[in-house]
């Protein structure tokens, strides 16, 4: 499968983050926090997948404050 998510994903997801709904970069805890209220397993575990790369991308971006000696 590809990185490339419908737009029913994208969608949900930013949703989801609009929320303030507590997500990580794991994907085994995104996938514990959406639980059995999405409708297939299979939209389940997309969704896991976004929202875990947008956490590390988001990571990523942060500026990195350097340590004052």
């Amino acid at each position: 499968m590809g990185k490339i998510k419908s737009k029913t994903v994208k969608k949900s997801a930013s949703k989801l983050l609009e929320k303030d709904v507590k997500f990580s970069e794991d994907f085994e805890k995104n996938k514990k926090t959406l639980g059995k209220t999405m409708p297939s397993k299979k939209i389940r575990n997309q969704l896991a997948g976004f929202l875990s790369r947008l956490k590390k991308q988001e990571k990523e971006s942060q500026p990195k404050i350097p340590l004052a000696k």
